[in-house]
């Protein structure tokens, strides 16, 4: 079964990291990457600009709006997604479990309907 893990962190606090940790958090990722990828479970998956790189649109009516910036403020923002392969909803959270955002921001997962 297929799941997406959206991975919510404070982009402040991600962007005013010291070099060092940045570089530490960043190595995290790429191995938990490959370690998925080599599994056969990594479906795909991206990283996002930040939040004032969105736009959101809207259709009312027949007519087109857009926003700048995400729909709603929050103190996390949507910063990337890995599309997962996995048995069951329980493996798909130990696969959440291990994306270093979790440690200090949070991943939603969900079942992707067919």
């Amino acid at each position: 079964m297929k799941y997406l893990c959206l991975i919510y962190q404070d982009e402040s606090a991600a962007e005013n990291l010291p070099k060092a940790e940045f570089e530490q958090i960043r190595g995290e990722y790429l191995a938990f990457h490959d370690e998925l990828k080599k599994s056969g479970r990594l479906l795909g998956n991206n990283g996002l600009q930040s939040s004032p790189a969105a736009t959101t649109v809207r259709v009312r009516e027949g007519k087109v709006t857009t926003t700048d910036g995400p729909f709603a403020e929050t103190k996390e923002q949507l910063g990337g997604y890995f599309l997962v392969e996995a048995r069951d909803l329980n493996e798909a959270i130990q696969i959440a479990a291990k994306i270093p955002s979790a440690r200090f921001g949070s991943v939603e997962v969900r079942p992707v309907r067919v």
